[in-house]
């Protein structure tokens, strides 16, 4: 139902109307020229629309009209391989249509209504279905079969079902109530869909990334947060994180960032490959783009509409990886929108409602069974910019306060070209304790002790850090000596990792864990072979140790440890041999 009034007051994107009845979060046309709002506020007679577009020019005055609906995403085959801005207009559309400046005022459909898509039902006339069913399967992409289910507040029984090609706009089901069933159906972003039960977060998203999977480990429906300075890798890592990570499909929401930033994501995403098909990664994501430059209200409203089509293929069974790049530039839209509306400021101007916000986006991730009975996943990813690389700030805050992972990326780890820039000290994982039972079934029943013993000597040398820099290595006792050179293997040779190298960029658990026990071999030779006499320089210039490096980007890893542990295992007998010697000629004499 349309309903129509007029603009009584302008502030930016923000837009009082009048003569016109809404209600919360209604979606309403503003101007002469249709740009596109949400309703946000509600006082008296008057409404307060937040604008998706720029404002400049409007009148009061002009017309407004309430089209009686929230802001709802179309959902159905066609969301893969495409590029959305924040209200999911498509921008390659856009582009083709009126060139490289968009229009205002401009309404497009977010999936192509025309392409015909061919259709296989899984259901007959006479079987009963009802919210989140599959009824049927279309041929998305090479590998994505995308399942068509009956929407989530629909139920009855099938009167006809038919196959073939369809466009999304076609009836391919009918019920017995009269219920027509396309393959496309609209969900507010504002409002999670709905699932039959929560799962526990006890399996693992293997990221083939070594500091990740083996130290601070992430659940599939986890929830992670990213905070680092400018030039600190948050792009690399999450790039990444969606080209190795075991999940199927991959939203990735660039919300606020710099234009060049997010023109690098839009030229290199269709271009990376994905290592498990050898097809277009972009084959099994979706893309959403808003740079800083765009108009606020749609960089607030593009984290749900991300949110909102990761929740989609979750219901379809699928595990889900969601990169929000980055919230705390969605954070500042909810700023300066709430400054407009002249609310009450809390921290550093930010909206008193600042941590409900993120709340309510990372309480959407988790592993559920769905309503039609499969088991899906989403993971949020959150990239946090603060400025100055400062985590006091609220945004990075509230943040820690909400996620159970924290990758906290170092500007210092960037500049000596230690990569990823994850500081080990000051990251961590509370989901570490839950996930220990999956690695020592999946990987080894020792893992989790290795990994304990890493963090340990990591953290023994931060503390001898201290020591070093005042009377330098040479002073300390050979214990301590060789703790630095245990703790240099395990950030040179297991924690750096290069992503554009063609077999160092991602590592199984199976490598990680036979290089991680590669390191403890060594340390528990090394520390016998000092404690029966040997010299610590005998043992750090061994040329095993460095050799130890290069395996890691060798194709034949097994083949080419198995040959360093050999000669290591040599090379230790030979030192433990000539101070044994050594040892027996001062006794002599």
């Amino acid at each position: 139902m349309e309903i129509k009034g007029e603009i009584f007051r302008i502030s930016g994107p923000v837009v009082t109307i009048q003569g016109v009845n809404t209600r919360m979060y209604d979606v309403v046309k503003i101007g002469n020229e249709g740009l596109m709002g949400e309703v946000i506020g509600i006082e008296g007679d008057k409404s307060i629309v937040q604008v998706y577009e720029e404002t400049a020019g409007v009148r009061p005055g002009e017309p407004v009209e309430n089209l009686g609906m929230p802001l709802s995403v179309e959902l159905g085959p066609g969301l893969l391989k495409s590029i959305y801005d924040g209200i999911q207009r498509s921008l390659p559309i856009l582009k083709d249509t009126m060139g490289d400046f968009i229009r205002r005022g401009v309404m497009i459909d977010g999936l192509d209504h025309e392409k015909p898509w061919e259709f296989k039902s899984s259901v007959k006339a006479g079987d009963k279905v009802s919210g989140g069913s599959v009824i049927g399967v279309v041929k998305e992409t090479h590998n994505v079969d995308h399942k068509i289910m009956i929407p989530p507040n629909i139920s009855g029984t099938v009167a006809e079902i038919k196959e073939g090609k369809f466009t999304v706009v076609d009836t391919i089901c009918t019920l017995t109530n009269g219920t027509q069933i396309k393959m496309m159906h609209k969900w507010p972003v504002r409002e999670p869909r709905p699932v039959s039960k929560k799962l526990p977060p006890n399996i693992p998203l293997i990221t083939g990334q070594r500091i990740l999977d083996g130290l601070f480990p992430v659940a599939k429906g986890g929830t992670a947060a990213i905070p680092g300075p400018f030039g600190s890798g948050k792009t690399v890592t999450q790039q990444q994180l969606a080209k190795w990570s075991d999940t199927e499909i991959v939203v990735y929401i660039g919300c606020g960032e710099r234009g060049n930033e997010m023109a690098d994501v839009l030229n290199e995403f269709p271009e990376l490959e994905d290592p498990k098909t050898g097809r277009p990664l972009m084959e099994r994501t979706v893309l959403i783009a808003n740079t800083s430059n765009m108009p606020v209200a749609a960089r607030e409203a593009s984290v749900y509409t991300g949110i909102t089509i990761a929740e989609y293929y979750r219901d379809m069974g699928y595990d889900v990886a969601l990169m929000a790049d980055s919230t705390s530039r969605w954070a500042e839209a909810m700023r300066e929108i709430s400054s407009r509306l002249e609310e009450m400021p809390g921290e550093e101007g930010y909206p008193a409602y600042l941590s409900a916000r993120l709340s309510e986006f990372y309480e959407r991730a988790g592993r559920v069974v769905s309503l039609g009975g499969l088991d899906g996943s989403i993971t949020i990813i959150g990239a946090v910019s603060p400025p100055g690389g400062d985590f006091s700030e609220p945004v990075t805050q509230n943040t820690l306060r909400i996620v159970k992972v924290f990758w906290a990326l170092d500007a210092k780890l960037a500049q000596k070209r230690h990569f990823p820039s994850i500081n080990w000290l000051s990251s961590y994982s509370l989901y570490s304790k839950a996930l220990s039972p999956w690695y020592d079934e999946n990987v080894s029943p020792q893992w989790t002790d290795l990994r304990d013993d890493a963090m340990d000597l990591l953290q023994q040398e931060a503390e001898l850090q201290d020591i070093v820099q005042l009377v330098g290595s040479d002073a300390l006792p050979p214990d301590q000596q060789l703790t630095l050179e245990i703790t240099r293997l395990i950030r040179e040779f297991f924690l750096q990792q290069n992503a554009f190298h063609p077999i160092d960029t991602f590592c199984p658990m199976d490598k990680q864990y036979k290089l991680l026990d590669a390191i403890q071999k060594f340390s528990d030779k090394a520390n016998a072979a000092l404690e029966s006499g040997v010299l610590i320089q005998d043992i750090i210039t061994l040329k095993s140790k460095d050799e130890l490096a290069k395996v890691r980007f060798e194709e034949d890893f097994d083949g080419s440890l198995k040959k360093v542990m050999d000669k290591m295992d040599k090379e230790f007998d030979s030192i433990k041999g000539e101070s044994f010697a050594d040892s027996a000629t001062q006794e002599v004499e």
